[in-house]
């Protein structure tokens, strides 16, 4: 499973591997995940935030167990026998615990870009969706909730990762990626026991203009940024712009 915050580089995650040999899916969007697994999180993830401890009625676990069922026989379908298979819904980070129980030899693949960047995004998305049902506070401008968000999410999904994934758990950086993606893809393509040359990532990695935007806004409004966001940032690895 490959899941982050969105606008990530998902999209070129999914294609690296998508060269390694991994099934995604036949039926993807625009943005190259798969549709289905997208109505899925338009249904259930804020079902699944209203309880916050994770822990749902029985007759919830229920439905969405039957709904994934079904969604993924429909997903499979055109596998052929003993190709390795996945999906690329970014928002399935917000299922992690869920899809965890449900199955229990799950590989995530976990993405993350510079929160900054993300909260000065045109892409608000997830927070348009989901914002309301995730615990942050909702009195705030777009780009400091925002950044709520995305600390808040990142670091559930680090911590579960780590503590009950253990080495069926990978988080890599989009700037690591667009740095070195010959050594990423390298990454990459081992955490899911893929064969093939990481080279062709050269062919595939492009940083976008985008990347670094943060670093163009007036220093109060990053610092307002990392003020809300500084713990997830340094905790992810991101140097902090202001003491």
């Amino acid at each position: 499973m490959i899941g982050a915050t969105g606008g990530s580089g998902t999209r070129v995650v999914a294609r690296i591997l998508r060269e390694a040999g991994l099934f995604t899916g036949a039926e993807l969007n625009e943005s190259e995940d798969a549709w289905k697994l997208g109505e899925y999180s338009d249904h259930w993830i804020n079902v699944f935030l209203s309880h916050r401890d994770g822990s749902l009625p029985a007759d919830v676990e229920r439905a969405m167990l039957d709904d994934l069922g079904v969604l993924l026989r429909e997903h499979c379908a055109p596998l052929e026998p003993g190709r390795p298979w996945g999906w690329k819904e970014p928002r399935s980070i917000y299922l992690l615990p869920f899809f965890h129980r449900q199955l229990p030899a799950l590989r995530f693949l976990h993405v993350v870009r510079d929160g900054r960047d993300m909260a000065l995004s045109t892409n608000q998305n997830q927070l348009r969706k989901h914002g309301d049902a995730a615990p942050i506070p909702s009195d705030l401008p777009t780009p400091a909730r925002s950044i709520a968000l995305w600390s808040w999410v990142n670091l559930s999904a680090a911590r579960y990762g780590e503590e009950r994934l253990g080495d069926r758990y990978l988080r890599i950086r989009f700037e690591d990626l667009c740095a070195r993606p010959v050594e990423i893809a390298d990454d990459i393509r081992s955490f899911f026991g893929l064969a093939g040359d990481p080279a062709g990532a050269l062919d595939l990695v492009a940083a976008p203009s985008s990347l670094g935007r943060w670093r163009d806004e007036p220093s109060a409004t990053i610092a307002g940024l990392e003020e809300i966001g500084g713990r997830a940032l340094s905790a992810l690895g991101y140097e902090l712009a202001t003491p």
